[in-house]
């Protein structure tokens, strides 16, 4: 499994810190991939399977301001959806790419959808959305809808932690971690590249913009929409998600049959990291949408 220390990669100044990218065989000359992980306050590593992908072409992974090797103050004022996609012009306007494809994860893929809608004329030549969260109302709905499945001591438990504003004792705990395992990473063991980025974890970031508590958002992505756009992308757009995905396919499907001439892939038995339980079918997959799609 492919592993990241800071000195793989390169820092660039951005505004309120520097951020920290990497690049997997450069000097290819197809559409280079750029690849937006998700959190918010998550890291790149648990995506690093997807650097397989530099067989045919550049993938460049990066931490976000305040994430995984990056620097940066913790400033709140940072923490906003606009200044996370001006962070992102600036490293394609540093690397040089004229052409380029967008990768985003859960929190990832709403930078990338706020990225297509405010810079149409910017290079960007198609788009995955994997797992998105675009709709927070819907998101947290799906999550109701997963959560009722649950033996009633799961319910319980989260609604204790909410009366008492305790996200911290062993009830919640163990009800994050029945859910996790069922609708984040159905694997058995999960790989070191999705147990490091658990352990860079910037849990300030995370609460300031999702909230205490997992289940309930109440940070400042309470009223994410990205929705009314989705039909002015003109690009090749992939959505994907699991079976059992909180991004369910349900929600996916929608996204998709708002998004014009996109295409939508639903990996069985898998879930929000279905590129990790089904990574070889999701490469063939993502591989297969650029051929078919010229990129």
């Amino acid at each position: 499994m492919l592993k990241s220390q800071q000195s793989d990669g390169s820092f660039l100044e951005v505004q309120g810190g520097k951020i920290w990218y990497r690049i997997f065989e450069p000097e290819l000359k197809a559409t280079p991939i750029i690849v937006i992980h998700g959190g918010p306050g998550a890291s790149h590593d648990y995506l690093l399977p997807l650097a397989k992908l530099s067989e045919n072409r550049p993938v460049v992974f990066y931490d976000q301001l305040g994430c995984g090797f990056s620097q940066g103050n913790n400033d709140p004022q940072m923490w906003q959806v606009g200044r996370f996609v001006v962070e992102l012009r600036q490293l394609i306007i540093h690397l040089g790419f004229k052409g380029f494809i967008l990768i985003g994860h859960g929190w990832g893929a709403a930078i990338a959808v706020t990225f297509a809608q405010r810079l149409p004329a910017s290079g960007l030549r198609a788009m995955v959305l994997s797992s998105p969260i675009l709709h927070s109302e819907w998101w947290k709905r799906d999550q109701i809808q997963l959560l009722s499945s649950f033996p009633n001591e799961i319910d319980e438990a989260i609604k204790l932690a909410e009366k008492n504003r305790d996200f911290t004792s062993q009830s919640y705990q163990d009800a994050i971690n029945a859910y996790y395992h069922k609708h984040f990473c159905r694997l058995v063991e999960w790989p070191e590249c999705l147990t490091t980025t658990l352990s860079k974890m910037n849990h300030e970031m995370y609460q300031y913009m999702w909230g205490m508590n997992v289940f309930r958002q109440s940070g400042k992505l309470r009223f994410l929409d990205l929705t009314a756009k989705l039909e002015d992308l003109r690009l090749a757009v992939l959505y994907t998600c699991g079976e059992f995905d909180d991004a369910s396919p349900k929600t996916c499907s929608y996204y998709q049959m708002l998004t014009k001439g996109s295409e939508m892939k639903v990996f069985n038995d898998s879930s929000h990291c279905h590129h990790l339980e089904l990574t070889s079918e999701y490469l063939l997959t993502l591989t297969d949408f650029f051929n078919r799609r010229n990129q």
